[in-house]
């Protein structure tokens, strides 16, 4: 026999009330009353001095300088993505002598601060006078003065450059093994070469994985690059001091300095958003920004759902 379930009657509706989170105003109020603190304070000590900050933002020298620094990324980078991608190959090698000469790089300039290898690049004439060209243990064909080649510049991109290598190659192999190896073994079942299966098959999908962590090295890698102020190379950093040093304006020219590397640090941030979006089509996207987490939670009015429920206050 079919038997009616109790309070059967006809289903209403009630209004839900959203659970209160007193911890998060709270934790609003006290972000809110900190950033109060601090732009009171920007607005108020004198001796920031905005009037000499926006007197050298757009300076000659400082430009220059931020050119120079944007230079050092790029070049510094470039080395670095195409050294960690040879060294992640030789490091997946199937050849024992070419996977350790791989991994014996990546301990050795991982395992070494980069300001000591950029002192040593600096001296390298102190280790090698000359540097040949010829036959290993043969002839030689032409040679070269080690003070000439390895200039301020050459020192800095070399010691940026190779040590950052050691850091890409992790992050390029991670890359390359988080793809599946059935999808390799097909494309070589079907016939396609090794390069064609690491060019439209492994890299394709592998490039998920390398690009955030490679954003985030090219945006330390810009700060990093504040370090060759110490072999005189001529960078944001070493243009501001070169100007304090004769007005003794360090803390505005310090803000200067920190203007610059937050305008360059952002538009990096941006491109390697769109960048990372570029590569997820069909996939979750990367997590959006928090300013426009921000303004979404602004801008947007939530209106409180209804549920249905059973007349006498039964849910």
């Amino acid at each position: 026999m079919r038997t009616e379930a109790p309070n059967s009657a006809p289903l209403g509706a009630i209004r839900a009330v959203p659970v209160r989170h007193p911890l998060r105003w709270a934790a609003a109020a006290v972000v809110l009353v900190l950033a109060a603190m601090f732009a009171h304070m920007l607005v108020t000590n004198p001796n920031f001095d905005w009037d000499q900050v926006r007197h050298y933002l757009t300076n000659a020298h400082i430009l220059s300088g931020v050119l120079a620094t944007f230079w050092l990324t790029a070049a510094a980078m470039a080395i670095g993505i195409t050294g960690g991608a040879v060294l992640a190959l030789m490091r997946l090698s199937e050849n024992p002598m070419v996977a350790v000469a791989s991994w014996l790089y990546t301990w050795f300039f991982r395992g070494t601060p980069v300001l000591v290898q950029l002192i040593f690049w600096y001296n390298l004439q102190l280790l090698i006078g000359n540097i040949s060209l010829g036959i290993p243990f043969g002839p030689i064909f032409a040679t070269f003065n080690t003070n000439a080649l390895d200039t301020t510049y050459m020192a800095a991109v070399l010691g940026l450059g190779l040590n950052e290598a050691a850091y890409m190659s992790e992050i390029i192999r991670a890359g390359i093994i988080s793809v599946e190896q059935g999808q390799s073994d097909a494309a070589l079942a079907l016939g396609m070469r090794h390069l064609q299966v690491m060019r439209r098959i492994v890299l394709p999908q592998a490039a998920r994985v390398i690009i955030p962590p490679t954003g985030n090295e090219t945006i330390s890698m810009l700060k990093a690059t504040s370090l060759v102020s110490i072999i005189a190379v001529t960078d944001l950093l070493k243009a501001t001091e070169d100007i304090s040093s004769v007005n003794y304006q360090v803390i505005p020219l310090l803000l200067v300095a920190s203007i610059w590397y937050l305008i360059l640090t952002s538009a990096l941030s941006a491109g390697q958003y769109y960048l990372e979006r570029h590569y997820n089509r069909g996939s979750p996207g990367p997590r959006p920004a928090p300013m426009q987490l921000l303004r979404r939670n602004l801008t947007t009015f939530h209106v409180r759902p209804t549920v249905p429920r059973r007349p006498g206050g039964g849910a």
